[in-house]
């Protein structure tokens, strides 16, 4: 059974409204950074995400 989390509906709304559009994964770190700049509480968070996605190809690595 799949989870229902908060956080799901700002991704339903990120990918009704834009997920047609193709972006470059540095475009999506600039927005990661700029969205750490302005929201400085977030940087684990982010920084965990974005080291998740960077990462997600490595074999044996389940953090």
């Amino acid at each position: 059974m799949d989870r229902m989390y908060y956080t799901d509906r700002g991704i339903e709304e990120l990918e009704k409204r834009r997920g047609e559009e193709e972006v470059s994964l540095a475009w999506l770190a600039d927005q990661l950074r700029t969205f750490t700049d302005l929201n400085p509480e977030f940087e684990t968070p982010v920084d965990r995400l974005a080291t998740w996605l960077a990462r997600l190809d490595d074999e044996g690595d389940e953090e």
